[in-house]
């Protein structure tokens, strides 16, 4: 009996074991994101269960603020595009990643451009700056395509394979990033049909200007959330980007 009781008081400590860090998920609006965000909510609630995080989940865009940003490590702008943001929030956000925090951004969240703002509308240039001096171009068609993992002793790239396909849009940008960021991975352009060949096309990178970004172009499709080599890439990206 003492056994077990002492097996059960192990069991019922390890619950209340703190968790490791908190993240507050932004989620995109737009409707053609609709069925992702829907997916990414079980997705990432799952993951934070499973590796001692906490993660707050919401398509509020106030919820980026000064005051409340203070209570998180990491902000994981998922589809949320920076362009829907008020200029106060772009403002809270900077100072949240320029303080040294964490920010994972999924996909939509690396739109750049002044094509997507109104007239008269301040730029955010910080952001395009931040994504590595890159301004977005429309996309090819959503397909299956190759990612090349470049930096395998990353900590968000370390438990994936050399190589993966995906079905993805794959987004393109006017440029490459590369002399301005850390590249990750790059798409290989010979496994699928581009808009406009970039011909070196990184898909995931940071930028060591600031201590815990990360941006993975992929994401679109709801389908990622079941696969493997995604989950492993969002969770260990989160896990990087909160660590100190």
């Amino acid at each position: 009996m003492s056994v077990l009781l002492s097996m059960l008081s192990i069991g019922f400590l390890s619950m209340l074991k703190p968790p490791g860090f908190k993240a507050i998920a932004i989620l995109s609006k737009a409707s053609d994101h609709g069925k992702m965000m829907a997916r990414a909510i079980p997705f990432l609630k799952k993951m934070a269960a499973e590796n001692n995080f906490t993660v707050d989940i919401t398509d509020d865009t106030s919820q980026l603020n000064d005051i409340n940003l203070m209570q998180y490590q990491v902000v994981i702008q998922l589809q949320q595009a920076p362009f829907d943001m008020s200029a106060e929030q772009q403002a809270a956000l900077q100072k949240f990643i320029e303080q040294g925090k964490g920010w994972v951004g999924i996909h939509a969240a690396g739109l750049t451009g002044r094509q997507f703002i109104s007239p008269g509308v301040t730029y955010w240039q910080w952001f395009e700056d931040f994504m590595g001096g890159v301004v977005y171009s429309p996309h090819p068609a959503f397909q299956r395509g190759t990612i090349i993992v470049e930096d395998r002793k990353h900590p968000a790239m370390r438990h994936l394979p050399e190589r993966f396909e995906v079905a993805d849009e794959w987004y393109e940008f006017d440029k490459s990033p590369r002399p301005n960021v850390h590249v990750l991975a790059r798409a290989d352009e010979s496994t699928y049909k581009q808009n406009r060949p970039m011909v070196d096309h990184p898909i995931i990178w940071v930028n060591p200007a600031f201590d815990r970004m990360i941006y993975i172009g992929i994401g679109h499709d709801a389908s990622l959330c079941d696969d493997n080599n995604y989950r492993v890439l969002v969770r260990d990206a989160i896990r990087w980007a909160a660590s100190n």
